[in-house]
């Protein structure tokens, strides 16, 4: 099988840079550089809130570059219907900005494919990888999990402000962290499984290589970079962090693959009373009963465990919403697992829906009796 590579064109990152968009933008599209009004046309999508906090700057850099820019209001959800409802207001765009979380910039990846645009990605908190990735994630309005779109592309440019990242809510930081940490487990399992990645190739030394340095990465920041942002710092813990939680994550789980962490948090949005769970929250636990389910040693998950427990990161179901564990519950979870597409089959080994029950539960258990342990 053909080993395959691909990541975004360019990936920008630092303090206070919104308004420098335009500096970074490989133009091939014929920008207003003569202010006559016929240059390229860019679209900004965001919520309200982000709007608020991103849209000024954004827009000015894009108009300093000649563009002319008008402003898409998301609806908060990336389905079907909203892809298309905010592809009809795009049509005709040159570049397709997308300002968010990951569900905003999700959208914004499957708009630009819609109307054939260019894309730049601008999160405005750390909390997936969707920002470099060429693929969206899109959920039924009820909030499950529908289907995995698949683009063939990776944005043009993905800009991130260090600063608007920082004043986000610690608790996207920590889910950001969470869904990074899954990228190593998962890579690694896929290189020596030689399973397909999402470009139907085998994985790279290379994006093995940047999931092992994103593990790293987190491994040695982490505690630093939640201490600064719970006060709204920009320290180079931060910018580690961030950078392992969007760039390293995106291309690791992309073209390193993915294996049942991200199976189990699909299986998980099944069940209603997990909704209010972030993405990252739902995959650490899966990362967990991915470990159980491979057989590694008790005292692996264990230190898995404790260095989440550290970090604020779920590691039980009541963490994720699941305070009643009905065996019905469990085995839609399981089931939902285990679909044909899922990533769980990227496991050199037959999964069964059995076994990802009883790994749940497995997981469950040492997590309750790790937080009662008397440490002395």
């Amino acid at each position: 099988m053909t080993r395959v590579f691909r990541s975004p064109s360019a990936y920008v990152q630092g303090r206070e840079i919104l308004e420098t968009v335009g500096e970074h933008i490989d133009a091939d599209v014929d920008v207003d550089v003569d202010g006559d009004g016929d240059g390229g046309q860019a679209v900004v999508i965001a919520d309200e809130t982000v709007l608020e906090i991103a849209a000024d700057p954004l827009e000015a850099g894009l108009e300093a570059s000649g563009f002319a820019v008008d402003r898409i209001t998301f609806g908060g959800g990336c389905t079907h219907e909203e892809i298309d409802r905010l592809g009809r207001h795009a049509t005709g765009a040159d570049v397709v900005v997308g300002v968010g979380g990951g569900r905003a910039l999700d959208v914004a990846k499957a708009v630009r494919s819609d109307v054939d645009a260019r894309l730049i990605t601008v999160p405005t908190i750390a909390s997936t990888d969707a920002p470099t990735s060429s693929l969206s994630v899109v959920y039924t309005e009820h909030g499950e999990f529908d289907e995995f779109r698949f683009h063939g592309t990776n944005p043009d440019l993905v800009l991130v402000d260090t600063a608007v990242i920082a004043r986000a809510p610690v608790r996207h930081f920590r889910s950001g962290i969470a869904d990074a940490i899954a990228t190593w487990y998962e890579a690694d399992t896929a290189y020596r499984a030689a399973a397909e990645n999402i470009f139907e190739g085998r994985p790279t030394r290379t994006a093995h290589a940047i999931a092992r340095t994103c593990h790293r990465t987190i491994r040695e920041h982490g505690r630093g970079a939640i201490a600064a942002v719970e006060r709204d710092g920009v320290t180079e813990s931060v910018e580690a962090v961030v950078e392992a939680n969007t760039l390293m994550s995106g291309i690791g789980f992309e073209s390193g693959g993915l294996a049942a962490a991200h199976s189990v948090h699909d299986g998980l949005t099944r069940v209603a009373a997990t909704h209010d769970a972030t993405h990252g929250e739902k995959v650490n636990l899966g990362t967990l009963t991915q470990l159980v389910l491979e057989g590694r040693e008790t005292s692996e998950i264990i230190e898995l465990i404790d260095f989440s427990l550290e970090l604020g990161l779920p590691v039980s179901l009541s963490d994720v919403g699941l305070d009643d564990p009905t065996d019905e519950r469990l085995r839609t979870i399981a089931e939902a697992t285990c679909e044909p597409f899922e990533t769980i089959h990227n496991e050199p080994f037959d999964v069964t829906p059995a076994a990802v029950r009883d790994a749940l539960l497995t997981v469950d258990e040492l997590s309750q009796r790790r937080r009662t342990d008397d440490p002395s």
